[in-house]
């Protein structure tokens, strides 16, 4: 078991390792004008302009992709309404699945339609998706964002995890 412990503890320190040469090599390919390079150290800027150039505040965001919701409701049916910025790019004749993880409670939503096709932006590497998620009124009560940790959307076979945006984090 020993054995066992550190060589999974050797392999973990090895993919460490592993990650900080290959962002030295990625920076260093993008410094000497490699555009593969350079669209890689691009993303880490990518939701701060987004977050920046939409007049709204963001309800979650992924690594890069922005994520702004609400809840609404038309004729006692509840939607939970979202619009994804960024590279998340989807066109599916099967839906797609969003997983709220919040505190003491978890919500699988589908979304009300089964065909969805993001949209393209003007702004290089920036598509827009539009998805509303049908939801019971019941728990549309625990859509608030000081409820929620987590969400999960899942397309095709893609799977974005975003967190709640706290615009106070990024006031200090």
């Amino acid at each position: 078991m020993t054995i066992a412990y550190n060589f999974a503890s050797l392999n973990i320190k090895l993919n460490f390792v592993k990650t900080l040469f290959m962002n030295f090599i990625t920076k260093l390919k993008a410094a000497f004008g490699n555009p593969r390079a350079m669209e890689k150290t691009h993303v880490d800027d990518h939701t701060e302009a987004i977050i920046n150039d939409i007049e709204h505040e963001p309800f979650a965001i992924a690594d890069d992709n922005v994520l702004y919701a609400g809840l609404n409701e038309l004729g006692g049916y509840y939607f939970f309404q979202t619009v994804i910025v960024g590279t998340f790019h989807t066109k599916t004749k099967k839906g797609a699945q969003l997983k709220i993880i919040g505190d003491g409670f978890e919500l699988d939503l589908n979304s009300d339609m089964l065909e969805l096709e993001s949209d393209h932006s003007n702004v290089s590497n920036r598509n827009i998706s539009k998805i509303d998620f049908q939801i019971e009124a019941i728990d549309a009560a625990k859509i608030a964002k000081e409820n929620i940790q987590k969400l999960v959307l899942t397309s095709k076979k893609q799977e974005l995890s975003f967190f709640i945006y706290d615009s106070t984090d990024e006031e200090e």
